[in-house]
């Protein structure tokens, strides 16, 4: 085999994962109990193809899972970039809050998917450092408190979790939980 249908085939199986885990998302989303059959008849592809890149449903929600976590600590380099070290904060807060409400739809399978403690050790160190970055940046340009630390922070957005995700306003009541945050965490006067 040619080293470009080599490198084709690994594209094309690098596209089916991803389609993979976009619907798996979507699908743990509407309901914990979804087969993976339909996961599969979902993404276009036979069984096969999803126990070629998931051999278990434990591996599919744990990637699940890991791939929202980076895309997660990704995102506060990438909006340190593009804004002030306030706004970004703002902004990443926004999508932990986001964040958090896919994690609330996914809480029961990854409760039953693991009791291996896996889901921890992939999630709160990176998102903690994330935090951290975020803080640094807001603490240099004086726009957060100089004592907090990102154990501080994510202590005090932890209600988000207690939102319900299926509820209507869960949004609005998530940006009033995140203004009383910002406040507490702003430089005393």
């Amino acid at each position: 085999m040619s080293t470009k249908r080599v490198e084709q085939l690994h594209a094309q199986g690098l596209r089916t994962r991803a389609s993979l885990l976009e619907v798996a998302r979507e699908a743990f989303e509407e309901s914990r109990d979804v087969s993976l059959n339909s996961i599969a008849k979902r993404a276009g592809v036979g069984i096969g193809t999803l126990y070629r890149h998931f051999p278990t449903r434990e591996d599919l929600v744990f990637e699940l899972y890991r791939d929202q976590v980076q895309r997660l600590t990704r995102a506060s380099a990438e909006l340190l970039d593009e804004h002030s070290p306030q706004e970004a904060f703002r902004l990443w807060l926004e999508r932990f809050a986001r964040y958090a409400m896919t994690k609330a739809g996914l809480l029961e399978v990854l409760r039953t998917a693991t009791a291996h403690g896996r889901f921890a050790q992939v999630g709160r160190g990176p998102v903690a450092d994330a935090v951290e970055h975020l803080l640094v940046a807001n603490q240099e340009a004086g726009t957060l408190r100089a004592d907090l630390t990102a154990d501080d922070v994510l202590l005090a957005v932890a209600g988000l979790y207690q939102l319900d995700p299926s509820a209507d306003d869960w949004e609005r009541r998530a940006h009033r939980l995140l203004d009383l945050v910002l406040c507490g965490l702003r430089p005393r006067d």
